[in-house]
C-alpha cells in the first residue's frame, strides 16, 4: 500500500467483541465513521463554512480477518472517486501488517440543512484530495 494520507488508530475494547472473541461486525461501521470524523477534523474541514454537508448513501465492507480485544486497529482513509455531487472514500483496516477489512463508503454532497444534492465546493475537494485511498 502506498502513502495512506491519514491513518486513525482505534484500540479494541472489551465491550466491542462478541462471544467468539472478535470485534462484532457492526462496530466496524462505527470505527469507519470515527476515522472519517478524525480525518476531517485534522483538515479543519468545517463543511458549514461552505453551505455544504455530506450524507452516507452506501457502505460496502469486505472482511479480510478479524481484530480482538487489546489490539490496535489502524484505519487508513482517503478519497477513491469523485462524481458530480458524490464521492467515495476508501478505508483499509489492519492490525499491524494483518489486513482486517477494506470498505468503501459513498457520500453525497448536499446543501447544508437540506437533502438537495450539491457539488462539493472547490475548497473542499482540494482539501480532501484526489489521491487514491489505500487498497
Amino acid at each position: 500500500m502506498g502513502d495512506p494520507g491519514f491513518v486513525h488508530r482505534i484500540p479494541v475494547r472489551y465491550g466491542e467483541v462478541d462471544m467468539q472473541g472478535v470485534v462484532f461486525n457492526a462496530h466496524y461501521l462505527a470505527y469507519i465513521d470515527d476515522a472519517m470524523d478524525r480525518w476531517l477534523r485534522t483538515l479543519d474541514l468545517q463543511f458549514e463554512r461552505f453551505g455544504w454537508d455530506i450524507m452516507t448513501v452506501k457502505a460496502v465492507v469486505d472482511w479480510k480477518g478479524s481484530a480482538t480485544i487489546g489490539e490496535d486497529l489502524d484505519i487508513a482513509v482517503g478519497v477513491t472517486r469523485w462524481g458530480n455531487t458524490s464521492f467515495e472514500v476508501g478505508f483499509a483496516g489492519a492490525v499491524g501488517e494483518r489486513p482486517v477489512f477494506i470498505a468503501t463508503l459513498t457520500y453525497v454532497g448536499v446543501e447544508a440543512g437540506t437533502k438537495e444534492p450539491m457539488a462539493p465546493p472547490p475548497e473542499v475537494r482540494a482539501l480532501l484530495g484526489d489521491a487514491p485511498a489505500p487498497a
